[in-house]
């Protein structure tokens, strides 16, 4: 029998026994990134919990066999641009001495190269240990000839704003390791923001993406077009596409020479092509679908070129899948297969695309295309079924009405167990779920932390509040200067409307949510009485406090999610969950990284601070090692079974497999 009595065919909803405990969700917490081939190979980074929550590289040979650890613990090949970080590693065959390796190792953020078929070798650094403010960092690298063009992200000073960002070139034979000077920075246009360069089939061309705060990568961007001398320079620098009120995700060359881009001009990130002399971008797929997202990390990608001339594309409403374009005629055709959901994450190798997939009953796993066949198949990133698949839960994704009759889009996730049924008359608890961002979604895939609630008789739904990306422009627009409003009204919607159709407990409703949807939780539990309790994880909880003290990819955020800072502090006093905490009544748990610098702890801190002569019942627990996003195995199985004891203990259930929960008052791990 497994955790949760009591046993037997009913029970009550919340006592029903799972295999899905926290640690089996931790194990397989995360997905595969950052896609690339290398010959007839494919390689990949994907998550180790276990090992301090460490990214590895993954390659799969191309004569087969199992999927092999490029690098041993404790490599960790992640970025740290703009915090979150952008693609950390490309490659390049290299015929019998095997292929070259360029990656960014985590903890020292420093570029290093690999040859990891030559007997003995180890990775030599590329780049310096630290720069003038303390830090240099690297992403989106290609290899051109003997060198790694790049992002170069340095910090001057001791502020998080004092930072600058410029395409780089770093030699291969590590002459910059120790001489910050070999560095070649590429042009001095200086934008605040900047993606790798992507360098034209011939050679003689360079295109990249730039923008400026305040403006967010989602709110516009500008396209860069250079000639490339044979010094190995950049020439006559210029806009073809974008601006302050376009967003261009994506750029890429085709085998031909041709540019493309991703642009939501039109209202809906489409592909473009685009004539590198005039600027002329013609839509080669126009739909009310979105071919993009946000650009949260450089090197993310919705396109891939083949080199017979069809484009590889992501598209759909609210969640992704792959397609094949002919740019000629604009003919789409869709793959075939169970995913329903694709990260923004491709590559090519002749007539064969890779990707990231999931469904809902399976997670993330590298899928290969073949566009000569239409045969899809999984190749890596596929982990054993753990359980039976009976226990997971089957997500219904439904549009429910706001105020002011507007779509609200979301995915319910009811109980499920394929052995127990609560009594008849009985309404099961339902749990919110804000995702982050907030300019963001979630799409219906399998997620073993929604699993191991909906497992034990507590119901789930994701809200793709107004503000969310994957359904065009004008509704991730919902929430400029009104975050705090629309999201939360947006939330409680769909809890009411699931509570009055009969769903969910009206009385057994709760929120939870990490990062911004940390704030949507504390606000909507200021705001309103609607929900019994929370789970608020590295959260915002103050405006004006964010924008001074976050990192500098975000330093602007709150102008356009809450106006601008003329306005900040009216807002803050309306808004801010640290300045209504006195309008909290309901129990909730805090869960904060303390090295998180993009949410800091100070926040939490402050907040706690404004309720120590309350009686909110509440527990504050702090992970030491962890940022913002935990990766850590112990950090999310004492997270989820924290999560789980506030539920039991709001909700009157009965359960035995986690502790009670003290809500006395902090709880430091």
């Amino acid at each position: 029998m497994h955790a949760g009595e009591p046993d037997g065919p009913d029970g009550p909803y919340g006592s029903w026994p799972s295999p899905i405990d926290a640690a089996l969700a931790a194990a397989l917490d995360g997905r595969p990134e950052y896609v690339g081939t290398l010959g007839g190979e494919v390689w990949w980074t994907e998550p180790r919990p276990a090992e301090g929550g460490r990214r590895a590289l993954v390659r799969l040979r191309a004569e087969g066999g199992p999927e092999e650890s490029v690098l041993p613990a404790p490599w960790n090949v992640r970025s740290r641009v703009v915090e979150y970080g952008g693609r950390p590693w490309t490659g390049v065959p290299r015929g019998e001495r095997g292929p070259l390796v360029v990656f960014v190792h985590f903890a020292d953020q420093r570029l290093y190269a690999y040859e990891p078929d030559v007997p003995g070798a180890v990775p030599w650094p590329l780049t310096p240990l630290s720069g003038v403010g303390g830090g240099l960092r690297w992403a989106d690298p290609v290899v051109r000839g003997a060198e790694v063009w790049c992002v170069l992200e340095e910090f001057t000073g001791p502020a998080p704003t004092d930072v600058r960002r410029v395409p780089a070139a770093v030699p291969l034979d590590g002459s910059a390791a120790e001489d910050r000077s070999a560095v070649r920075e590429l042009t001095d246009d200086r934008h605040r923001f900047t993606t790798g360069p992507r360098i034209s089939p011939d050679g003689r061309q360079a295109a990249w993406l730039v923008w400026d705060h305040p403006r967010m990568p989602w709110d516009g961007t500008e396209l860069k077009l250079a000639e490339v001398t044979e010094t190995g320079g950049l020439d006559r620098i210029r806009t073809v596409l974008g601006g302050p009120e376009e967003a261009v995700a994506q750029v890429e060359w085709a085998a031909d020479g041709s540019l493309l881009a991703v642009s939501d001009r039109s209202g809906w990130w489409n592909p473009y092509r685009v004539d590198p002399g005039t600027g002329a971008a013609v839509n080669l797929c126009p739909r009310e679908e979105e071919f993009g997202g946000p650009l949260w990390k450089t090197g993310l990608g919705w396109l891939a070129p083949l080199p017979a001339g069809p484009v590889a594309v992501l598209h759909g409403q609210g969640a992704s899948v792959l397609g094949i374009l002919d740019p000629e005629t604009g003919d789409l055709v869709d793959v075939a297969g169970p995913w329903t959901a694709w990260q923004p994450t491709l590559a090519v190798a002749g007539s064969r695309v890779y990707g990231v997939a999931a469904s809902p009953r399976s997670g993330y796993e590298v899928v290969e295309l073949d566009t000569a066949t239409g045969w899809a198949r999984v190749v890596g990133g596929r982990r054993a079924q753990p359980v039976d698949p009976s226990y997971y839960p089957e997500p219904q994704s439904r549009t429910f009405l706001g105020p002011d009759d507007r779509e609200i889009h979301a995915h319910v996730y009811p109980p499920h167990h394929p052995a127990r049924r609560a009594p008849a008359d009985e309404l099961p608890p339902f749990v919110v779920w804000a995702h982050g961002g907030p300019t963001d979604h979630v799409p219906p895939v399998l997620d073993l932390h929604i699993a191991y609630f909906t497992s034990r008789g507590i119901g789930v739904v994701e809200v793709n509040y107004g503000g969310s990306t994957g359904y065009g422009r004008a509704y991730r627009e919902r929430l400029r200067e009104q975050w705090g409003v629309v999201d939360v009204e947006d939330c409680a919607a769909v809890a009411r409307a699931l509570a009055a159709e009969g769903t969910a407990d009206p009385d057994r409703l709760a929120i939870r949510g990490g990062s911004a949807g940390g704030w949507t939780t504390a606000a909507s539990l200021a705001a309103t009485e609607l929900y019994a309790c929370g789970t608020i994880i590295y959260p915002v909880l103050d405006l004006r406090g964010f924008a001074e003290e976050t990192h500098d990819l975000e330093s602007r955020y709150i102008d356009s999610l809450a106006g601008p800072p003329d306005t900040l502090a009216v807002r803050c006093r309306e808004r801010s969950p640290l300045a209504r905490a006195d309008r909290i009544t309901a129990p909730f748990v805090l869960l904060q990284g303390l090295d998180d610098v993009v949410c800091p702890p100070a926040q939490a801190e402050r907040f706690l601070a404004a309720l120590r002569d309350r009686s909110v019942p509440h527990a504050y627990l702090a992970f030491e090692g962890e940022g913002h996003g935990f990766r850590r195995a112990e950090t999310m199985i004492r997270a989820l079974e924290t999560e789980l004891a506030l539920y039991v203990r709001t909700f009157g259930l009965t359960r035995t497999d986690v502790p009670p929960l003290d809500l006395a008052g902090p709880d430091l791990a």
